[in-house]
């Protein structure tokens, strides 16, 4: 079985930091494009960032370039995403996310390319 979990989300002042991660069971993460998606209230879910299987790439949101970083550690199956500078509208449910296949594509942030999602971690940025 299948299983991602989320860790890391709390309630944060904007500019603050906090470090996400998401551990893999029932998979080998290294084989899968892996990403972290958000969904704030009334919205829909859009990509935030991802990176390739052997790590050699990475993608990110515009909104987040130069704030968010995205890492995977293979031998121990984790993918984290490290957040600096938060903004009130960083505020979402954040979920990680394995892809179906070793490269991420283009589209990096299409959903249906990712078969497997985890529960979400919620990070809350207050003004």
């Amino acid at each position: 079985q299948v299983r991602l979990v989320e860790s890391g989300g709390d309630s944060v002042q904007a500019g603050g930091s906090l470090r996400l991660s998401c551990a893999a069971s029932g998979i080998t993460a290294s084989s899968y494009c892996m990403g972290w998606f958000r969904q704030a209230p009334g919205k829909g879910r859009e990509g935030v960032a991802a990176i390739q299987s052997d790590g050699s790439s990475t993608y990110y949101a515009d909104s987040v370039k130069g704030r968010f970083t995205i890492s995977r550690d293979n031998a121990k199956n984790t993918i984290d995403l490290q957040m600096n500078s938060l903004k009130p509208e960083d505020t979402a449910m954040y979920y990680c996310a394995a892809g179906t296949w070793d490269y991420c594509g283009m589209p990096w942030n299409r959903l249906s390319r990712f078969r497997y999602w985890g529960q979400g971690t919620q990070v809350t940025v207050s003004s």
